[in-house]
C-alpha cells in the first residue's frame, strides 16, 4: 500500500552503504522510500523485496543523475512510485584522487555533476511541491571535506564545499514554506569502501586490522573510531524529526573531531 507522500522519502545512492543504511532508518519509521543506484533491474526488484517487511512501500531507479535529464527521469520515476516526496537526501557520490595539476577533467567533471549538480537538480524539481505543501526537509550528505581539505582531493572538495553553500541557500530560501536544508558532513565512515586501505596497513605495518583502523582514522579524526552508517541514517530521521524542525543551513559534522581541528 502507499503511504501518503508526507511520508515519502527520495535517497540517491542507496544500493549501499550509507544510502542504503539511511533507507532502512525511513522504511523502519515508516515512510515510503524510493531507493536510486547503479543496479540492474533485477537487482532493484531485489531490493524492494527485502524492503517489503516495511510498512511502507518501496521503488527503484537506476536513472544516471550525472545529467539534468537523467535527474528529471528519477524525479519521474520516483512520483510514479511513491508521489511526491517531502524528503530529499541527496546521498550519490564518486571520488577520484589526484593532484590538481593532473587532474583528469572528465573526472573533474563526473565528480562535479553527481557530487553537487545532481543535488541543485533534484532540490530544484522537488520543492515547488513542497512549498505548496508548506512542508519539506532537504538532507545532503556532504562530508568532512566540504568543511576541510585534503590533498589529491581537488573535485571532491570543490563539490562538497559547494553542497554546503547550496544547502544553506535553498535554508534561506524557503523558511517562508516550513522547509528545512541542512547538509551532514561525515568524516571516516565504517563502509566497505576504506576495508582496502585498512588491509594495506595491516600488511605494510605488520598489525592486525583492528590496529590498522584506529591508525587510519586517527590520522584525521582525534577520535579515532569510525562512524556506523547507521549513525549517518538515524541522524537523517531526526532532522525530519518533530524536534528538528528549527534546524536549518547547518553543516552537521560527524567526523570524531576531525574538523575542530
Amino acid at each position: 500500500m502507499q503511504k501518503d507522500p508526507s511520508h515519502a522519502v527520495l535517497i540517491t545512492g542507496s544500493t549501499s552503504g550509507i544510502g542504503l543504511a539511511i533507507a532502512h532508518s525511513f522504511a523502519r519509521a515508516g515512510y515510503a522510500v524510493m531507493l536510486h543506484g547503479l543496479a540492474t533491474a533485477e537487482e532493484g526488484r531485489a531490493l524492494c523485496e527485502e524492503f517489503s517487511r516495511y510498512p511502507g512501500s518501496a521503488g527503484f531507479s537506476s536513472a544516471d543523475i550525472a545529467s539534468e535529464a537523467g535527474c528529471a527521469q528519477l524525479v519521474a520515476e520516483t512520483r510514479e512510485a511513491i508521489g511526491n516526496p517531502a524528503v530529499l537526501i541527496n546521498n550519490a557520490g564518486v571520488q577520484f584522487t589526484a593532484p590538481a595539476h593532473e587532474f583528469p577533467a572528465d573526472k573533474w567533471q563526473q565528480i562535479l555533476a553527481i557530487n553537487l549538480s545532481s543535488a541543485f537538480f533534484l532540490a530544484r524539481d522537488l520543492l515547488p511541491a513542497m512549498r505548496t505543501a508548506n512542508w519539506g526537509r532537504i538532507i545532503n550528505i556532504a562530508s568532512v571535506h566540504g568543511l576541510v581539505a585534503s590533498e589529491h582531493k581537488a573535485a571532491y572538495c570543490a563539490a562538497k564545499h559547494g553542497l554546503v553553500g547550496l544547502t544553506k541557500v535553498l535554508a534561506l530560501e524557503n523558511a517562508d514554506c516550513n522547509i528545512t536544508a541542512n547538509a551532514i558532513c561525515p568524516g571516516w565512515v565504517e563502509t566497505p569502501l576504506i576495508q582496502p586501505q585498512i588491509e594495506n596497513i595491516a600488511r605494510e605495518q605488520g598489525v592486525d586490522i583492528e590496529s590498522a583502523r584506529a591508525q587510519l582514522v586517527g590520522a584525521k579524526q582525534p577520535l579515532a573510531r569510525t562512524t556506523s552508517p547507521e549513525a549517518i541514517g538515524e541522524l537523517a530521521l531526526y532532522l525530519c524529526g518533530k524536534f528538528a524542525g528549527t534546524i536549518t543551513g547547518a553543516a552537521l559534522p560527524v567526523d570524531g573531531g576531525w574538523s575542530a581541528q
